[in-house]
């Protein structure tokens, strides 16, 4: 192992940059999990410490932290273009996998074997998304107030249909405020004794942001120039330039907003191509949230005018990745000079940390969405005075998509085999139950 004072050349991040986002399966903890090794273990490039300062960091972002992560690993080791490099190569591999998968998706769906497949991947779903529960759930309720702050987000959600971003500001001012009063509540850890020295960074950080929302607002003002704002390209370029503002907590945090507003808002898809859709991003490269690729293929692709459907879904595709992710960039650049000082910043990490507690209520919420659409084949919205509840058709129970959960379920947590094995298994049995019945 060599030691993190060794500066790799340029040529040999973008390398190892492009071999992490080939690799880079299994959701953000796998991903985090392959950086650690490959530049800290392995290389030595970033020491511990600093990757772990800076992981704390991006924890603080809206946005896939891993992507995040990347991007600054590459902009520690060589500046802008450094971030630039390992934060495409981070996303690239992903994105054209879920773009070709989306482009099949769309030509084969209404086949009788391609749904049998994907019955068993949305089945999977459910078992992952549970997963994923359990892990947030052990990580971030250590303490009373905030166990109390899940539930309170989880029937915010569920009971009384408040929205999601209400949701996220909430619980962030609330926990600013816990922060300055009671921060035994939220179990924070004492700050370093005193911020860094010298001048802030403010012309860098201002520098940055001037660029980065350039560059991210120029595609939706060209779609506004060329096609105007009432063409769907538009409409998915202006939801999902929000979404990404608003992503704390990571991509299952998120779905749960964007399944509501995509399926029963915009109705670009329904709840099942929706679980579709998670299962083809579990399966593939890259960040969780790459999900927004596929939406964004379906609905261009469904309102094609004035183009054919795969130049629609092609456009619509590429478009809400540039809108997902290029923020990424933004709050990296702009921010990562003020890594060291955000550490002493009590009302943030209190504001975090009541996020991440809220963040467990939305995944909670989550798992229940998917286990309704998946298990019922028909879900109705039901609203009495203050509460806003969606409840199943208990004749459209679907025990073939119950069976393959729970047959995920037993894979997942009794033999302890990784997503994508799980996800090939149950695909396969999807299969089989179509042919057999």
């Amino acid at each position: 192992m060599t030691t993190p004072s060794d500066h790799p050349t340029f040529a040999e991040l973008v390398r190892v940059s492009a071999r992490i986002g080939c690799l880079s399966f299994g959701g953000p903890v796998g991903q985090i999990a392959l950086m650690h090794r490959e530049l800290v273990e392995e290389r030595g490039w970033i020491s511990e410490d600093q990757f772990l300062h800076a992981l704390n960091f991006c924890h603080l972002l809206p946005g896939p932290e891993a992507q995040q992560l990347a991007i600054w690993i590459g902009w520690k080791l060589h500046g802008t273009r450094g971030g630039l490099a390992a934060g495409l190569l981070f996303v690239i591999p992903g994105a054209l996998l879920i773009l070709a998968l989306s482009v099949l998706y769309g030509a084969a769906a209404h086949l009788a074997w391609f749904a049998a497949v994907f019955l068993g991947i949305k089945s999977a779903v459910l078992a992952i998304v549970v997963q994923a529960l359990r892990r947030v759930a052990g990580r971030a309720l250590d303490t009373r107030f905030k166990q109390a702050i899940a539930i309170i987000a989880f029937a915010g959600l569920f009971v009384f249909g408040l929205p999601f971003p209400v949701i996220v500001l909430g619980a962030g001012l609330l926990g600013s405020a816990v922060a300055a009063r009671r921060p035994g509540w939220l179990a924070l850890k004492p700050a370093p004794a005193a911020p860094p020295p010298g001048p802030r960074p403010w012309r860098q950080s201002l520098g940055a942001v001037a660029i980065g929302a350039c560059l991210w607002m120029a595609p939706l003002a060209f779609v506004a120039a060329t096609l105007g704002t009432h063409h769907v390209l538009w409409t998915i370029a202006t939801f999902f330039s929000k979404l990404a503002v608003v992503s704390f907590g990571g991509a299952y945090a998120v779905l749960a907003y964007m399944a509501q507003q995509a399926v029963q808002g915009h109705g670009w898809l329904s709840a099942g191509e929706m679980a579709d859709g998670l299962g083809l991003a579990e399966t593939t490269p890259g960040p969780l949230i790459m999900v927004t690729q596929f939406v964004g293929y379906l609905a261009a692709a469904r309102s094609p005018a004035p183009f054919s459907p795969l130049v629609a879904g092609v456009a619509g595709a590429l478009l809400t990745t540039w809108v997902t992710f290029a923020p990424c960039f933004l709050w990296i650049f702009a921010l990562s000079p003020w890594i060291e000082r955000l550490e002493h910043a009590r009302r943030l990490k209190g504001g975090l940390a009541t996020l991440t507690a809220a963040i467990v209520g939305v995944i909670a919420n989550l798992t229940l969405w998917f286990a309704l659409h998946v298990l019922f084949t028909r879900v109705s919205s039901v609203s009495v005075g203050p509460l806003h509840l969606t409840l199943p058709d208990w004749a459209s129970f679907d025990w073939r998509a119950a069976a393959l959960a729970t047959l995920a379920g037993v894979l997942i947590f009794g033999a302890r085999w990784s997503v994508l094995r799980t996800l090939c298994v149950t695909a396969m049995a999807g299969l089989m139950l179509g042919w057999a019945v």
